[in-house]
């Protein structure tokens, strides 16, 4: 059977690290691994009505910015996206990303967009990385099917460009016997070279291990952790503050960045707040440096490992209370005015029930931390709506080579 070709010319980039063009007929096709201005041939992998999405074959006339993309998995492995442009288009990439996300779904005519901000590390930056385990043992990701091989199958790894040196030092090391029930491995690296291997596994039956000095291990299964050397955690610096990170609780995966967004956000909150809901707090990253402006800090998580570590890391603060529930059960039954709320949602966004608790508090300010920006604007768009204004938004580069956006929007009423 043949296969249908097509030759095109791409316009723009999309979210999702696509790059977009138009068939003959039309429809806008989205094609990985393309840039602005290049003709290409494709080959089609889905067809819909109004648009298609695209396989590169070949690139007939590559773009003047083109580069070398460093590793060799580039293209089957679906960890990164933006190997093949240089730094600073992809900076400038994001931050036209952001923008037209706010223009098309949050209905703002002319964002107050500021650059984005690049991160220190354009390579080796991730404090996190997690594996899948290949039916050998070994340890792999996942492939993106665009290039070559099915969508969805493990790969064993051999290079990987993202992962700081603590963690790049360690996982070529590790394997696994076949059939040992761990699905998923994560490790983390600490602020001072500490590594924690965590296991994910849907039975609790640990399997044997041979553990270096100084490694620690912890396995999650059924919503439990159980420490099988060493420490269920990791401690990260940020602007000088120790966090302690558990096994199960999530933390920017970008320190040094982490550390920017924190600046930005004590740079833009009042230096005198009478209460501050910090919603989506997790550890206590940004709650922990602002409590001191605060008469009363309010956090809400819904991760038992996030909030245990909140307690540890607010513990010093007799002005700080946490509530551990979803916020959209939790917001509607607080009933409280707060001066500035702080969200840091899912990629999912803020759910309805818990923006219109948020809407109707009032607040002077919000600042918005988001990891999607199409769900950004699809609430800034409410929050407009409802009588906020965007005074500022930026991208944080947490995550280079790739097309995720970390962004933070200051809303004031």
């Amino acid at each position: 059977m043949a296969i249908e070709l097509h030759d095109l010319t791409l316009s723009a980039l999309a979210y999702g690290g696509d790059a977009l063009g138009h068939l003959d007929d039309g429809r806008a096709a989205f094609v990985p691994f393309g840039l602005p201005g290049e003709r290409v041939r494709i080959a089609l992998a889905e067809e819909k009505e109004r648009f298609v999405r695209g396989k590169l074959v070949e690139v007939l006339e590559p773009a003047p910015e083109r580069v070398a993309p460093r590793c060799k998995h580039f293209g089957l492995c679906g960890g990164c996206h933006y190997q093949h442009m240089p730094y600073q288009t992809q900076l400038l990439a994001k931050t036209e990303i952001l923008r037209d996300q706010l223009v098309r779904i949050g209905h703002i005519v002319s964002p107050p967009l500021q650059p984005a901000v690049p991160s220190p590390s354009q390579w080796n930056y991730r404090n996190q990385v997690q594996f899948h385990v290949a039916g050998d043992g070994s340890l792999g990701y996942v492939t993106t099917g665009i290039r070559k091989g099915s969508p969805g199958r493990v790969f064993a790894v051999e290079e990987c460009h993202l992962p700081e040196a603590s963690i790049d030092g360690l996982w070529p090391r590790l394997d696994f016997d076949a059939g040992t029930g761990i699905e998923r491995i994560s490790i983390r690296s600490g602020s001072h070279d500490e590594v924690l291997v965590v296991l994910e596994s849907v039975f609790p039956e640990a399997p044997e291990l041979k553990i270096n000095e100084g490694i620690s291990v912890a396995q999650l299964f059924g919503g439990d952790c159980l420490t099988l050397a060493g420490d269920d955690h990791v401690v990260l610096d940020v602007l000088g503050r120790e966090f302690r990170v558990s096994a199960a609780a999530f933390f920017q995966v970008n320190t040094a960045m982490a550390g920017k967004m924190v600046e930005h956000v004590l740079g833009h909150a009042p230096t005198s707040i009478g209460t501050l809901l910090d919603v989506y707090c997790g550890v206590g990253l940004f709650s922990a440096l602002l409590a001191g402006r605060c008469r009363r800090l309010i956090g809400v998580e819904s991760s038992p490992a996030a909030c245990r570590d909140f307690g540890v890391n607010l513990d010093e603060f007799d002005n700080v209370e946490l509530y551990e529930d979803a916020a959209e059960r939790a917001l509607p039954a607080l009933k409280l005015d707060a001066d500035v709320v702080l969200v840091d949602p899912p990629r999912a966004g803020v759910g309805r029930a818990a923006l219109d608790a948020i809407i109707r508090m009032q607040p002077k300010m919000l600042i918005y931390v988001s990891c999607d920006p199409s769900t950004l604007a699809r609430d800034a768009r409410r929050l407009t709506e409802a009588g906020l204004r965007l005074a500022e938004a930026r991208a944080f580069d947490l995550f280079p080579q790739t097309y995720h956006i970390e962004s933070i929007s200051i809303f004031e009423r």
